[in-house]
């Protein structure tokens, strides 16, 4: 039995949570209210490299890794401040945000589970401010790319007051 196009539909159900309205084609039929996204394994693929690239900023410390792979028309809506979040606008703001966060030392993130499909990405994350779960905080970023650049980064995470919320705001200095 082919089970493809079943874990396709169901990915592509789990994900259209993270589409625009404009992206989002409903199907037609018996599956009505599921939404379809057309997506290739070339373009696929590129996103996993941007993803994995902006992972690795976070995790090695190393902010330069995300030099190239933000757009000029990036917009990014922090976990901070609750409960909407903060919106960052331009490639130059995104990327100072993100280098500061990256580069600061007195957290870390982990990455928990990557699913990519197109050029969207969900990034499932753990941050720790010190040792044990009692100083860490769970989140996603749902992302979107565009001709390989991050255009799109939605952030959520477990908590509003957080240790995470004041990295995020920090970073923003």
């Amino acid at each position: 039995m082919n089970t493809k196009p079943l874990r396709t539909l169901i990915l592509a159900t789990a994900l259209s949570t993270a589409l625009p309205s404009h992206a989002q084609q409903p199907t037609n039929g018996p599956q009505s209210g599921h939404i379809e996204v057309a997506a290739t394994n070339a373009q696929t693929s590129r996103t996993s490299e941007v993803i994995d690239r902006f992972n690795q900023a976070f995790v090695k410390h190393d902010g330069s890794l995300l030099e190239d792979l933000i757009a000029e028309d990036c917009v990014m809506e922090s976990v901070d401040p609750a409960s909407d979040g903060g919106r960052v606008v331009g490639r130059v703001a995104n990327l100072k945000l993100w280098q500061n966060l990256a580069n600061n030392r007195d957290g870390e993130f982990g990455v928990e589970e990557v699913v990519v499909f197109g050029d969207r990405a969900s990034i499932r994350w753990r941050y720790r401010s010190g040792p044990g779960l009692s100083q860490s905080v769970r989140g996603v970023t749902l992302v979107r790319l565009r001709d390989g650049l991050i255009v799109e980064a939605l952030a959520y995470a477990k908590t509003g007051n957080s240790t995470v919320g004041t990295a995020v705001r920090n970073a923003s200095h």
